[in-house]
Order: structure tokens, then C-alpha cells, then sequence
């Protein structure tokens, strides 16, 4: 009941992260890889033993004039390479430069190019894809708590089933917001890149966040239906009692997801980095929301309804 007590607290606390994290979006906007606005992508793989440092390198590539350059180092002696889409000489000019004219053999595993078109593409894809999603996790929802409406058609204390889903959705909109707001002021100050990966991350987000909820939502649920021929429901004690019997279940399950996580995010390889990154930060905030969030507005919106029907 200690969540409930102090509900408005919590979902303040979700708000100004929201804030937060929005206006983050506003200020430092997200710096998009190749897989959206189109370039080059290479790997190499140094031959000597050593690889040349990627400050040294980073000077060289300066003097190309090619525009911005990343270099993100890949195992123990390679280099993943992204820039702008470039010709066949500017290429040749590339790995000249790369080996430190000659000085350092190498060996090009792969080079990748992909046009403006086809990242205009998969930017509509991707958004394209989330949206489904939620529409999907709305209509699942609702369907799978039709039952629960049950109590609100009897003029008893309830919450109608697609509030439910609207819940879902809100709660998966701050899981989402949160982590994309760090992202860029990590674009911002780091250099970050929003790739595929960034995509797949937002979706497993989605999916790992709204179970949570589920499981909690459901609880309510069987609470709900066990007291539901009693005249005097108490809807806010039923949903903190429910609370109570899950969120150790909750806090548990998420624990064990996210020190995998951050052990990818520590010792991983650099190209999963900052994905493993993104769904420690979205299991954190998804957690979070379906005990502090999605829970405390059920009982909001429930006493909302009261005060309406009063009026």
C-alpha cells in the first residue's frame, strides 16, 4: 500500500524524467548513423600485430577532408570505419590512409554502402513498426481484460478494460522517452549513433516492458474477480495489495535481465555496446512504470471516475 499512499509522488517522479528526457530530445536531437540518412560502412583488420592509435589515425582522416569519420575499434586489432558515401578513389584514398601509406598492412573484411533512399526507407519502417506495435499491445490488452469492465458497468469501483491498454501505452511511451533522452545527450556529448540496432532495442523494449505490466495488471485482475460479488470494494486496496503480492516477482525478473545487460555493456564487444546499454536503461525505467507508474494510475483514473459520477 506504500506505493499507493504516495502515488502522486511517483508518477510526479515519471513526469519530470519524461520532461527531462524530452526536452533533452529538443536540445541535443539524436545523431543518426548511416543505417538512416545513408554512407559508408567498413571493417579492417590490422595485419602487425598492432594496431595504429585511433587518435593518430583520427588526425590522418582529418586531413581527407571526406567530412565527419568515425572510427570505433572492433576486437584486438580492427577498426570499424562509417562516413559518408564515398566513390571508388576516395575509397582507395581511405585505406591508403588507414594503413598509414603503406606503413601498416591491413585487410578490409567489408565495405558497405547505402544510399539517402534506402535510409528514408527504414526510417519509415521503423516508425512504421512502432506504431503497430502499440496499436497491437492496445488491442491485446483490452481484449484480455474485457472482464474487468465488468465491475464499472455495475457502477461499482473499476476500471473500463481499454484503460487499460491506454495505461500500457503511456507507461511504454515513458520506457521509451527516458532511454532515447539519454541517448542524446550521449549523441550530444559522445558521439553516439542511432542505428538498426537503436530500432531493435526500442521494440524489445516495448515487448520486455509491457509483460512486466501485464503480470501486474493480471494480478489486479484475479484480485479484482475474487471480491467481485462484495458490495464494498475498495478498488485502491485491491490494487495495492496486488502490488504487494508482485513486485518482488517484478524486481526480481528485471534484476537478473539487467546484469546480463550491463555485463554486455561492460565487457561486450563495442558494435553492441550501446544497444546492451539502451535495454539496461529501458528494463530500469520499465520496470519502474509498471510498479510505480502503470499501477498508481489505475487508482487515479479510478478515483477520477468517482468524483465524476459525484458531480
Amino acid at each position: 500500500m506504500f506505493i499507493i499512499k504516495y502515488k502522486k509522488i511517483f508518477v510526479s517522479v515519471s513526469i519530470v524524467l519524461v520532461f527531462l528526457s524530452v526536452l533533452s530530445l529538443f536540445i541535443f536531437g539524436l545523431n543518426v548513423g548511416i543505417d538512416f540518412r545513408g554512407g559508408t560502412l567498413a571493417e579492417i583488420v590490422y595485419h602487425d600485430g598492432e594496431r595504429p592509435a585511433q587518435e593518430i589515425l583520427n588526425k590522418d582522416l582529418e586531413a581527407l577532408n571526406f567530412g565527419t569519420i568515425l572510427l570505433q575499434p572492433t576486437g584486438e586489432l580492427g577498426y570499424i570505419v562509417k562516413s559518408r558515401s564515398l566513390n571508388d578513389d576516395e575509397h582507395i584514398q581511405l585505406l591508403k590512409t588507414l594503413s598509414q601509406n603503406e606503413k601498416n598492412s591491413l585487410t578490409e573484411i567489408s565495405f558497405n554502402s547505402i544510399g539517402p533512399s534506402v535510409g528514408r526507407e527504414l526510417t519509415r519502417k521503423a516508425i512504421l513498426a512502432i506504431v503497430l506495435v502499440s496499436l497491437a499491445i492496445i488491442c491485446f490488452i483490452a481484449f484480455a481484460f474485457r472482464k474487468v469492465s465488468h465491475l464499472s458497468a455495475l457502477g461499482r469501483q473499476g476500471v473500463a478494460s481499454w484503460r487499460y491498454g491506454l495505461i500500457a501505452i503511456v507507461t511504454l511511451l515513458h520506457d521509451v522517452t527516458i532511454p532515447i533522452g539519454i541517448f542524446a545527450t550521449l549523441s550530444h556529448y559522445y558521439g553516439v549513433e542511432i542505428d538498426t540496432l537503436f530500432v531493435v532495442a526500442v521494440l524489445t523494449i516495448l515487448g520486455l516492458s509491457v509483460s512486466d505490466t501485464i503480470v501486474i495488471f493480471d494480478r489486479i485482475r484475479e484480485n479484482l474477480k475474487n471480491q467481485s460479488n462484495s458490495k464494498n470494494i475498495n478498488f485502491g486496496e485491491i490494487v495495492g495489495n496486488s502490488l504487494d503480492q508482485s513486485y518482488v516477482r517484478s524486481i526480481s525478473t528485471s534484476l537478473t535481465v539487467i546484469l546480463v545487460l550491463l555485463a554486455l555493456v561492460f565487457f561486450g564487444p563495442i558494435s553492441t555496446k550501446y544497444f546492451a546499454f539502451m535495454l539496461t536503461a529501458g528494463m530500469f525505467f520499465g520496470t519502474y512504470s509498471s510498479i510505480f507508474l502503470a499501477s498508481p494510475l489505475l487508482v487515479l483514473i479510478e478515483e477520477w471516475q468517482k468524483k465524476k459520477q459525484q458531480v
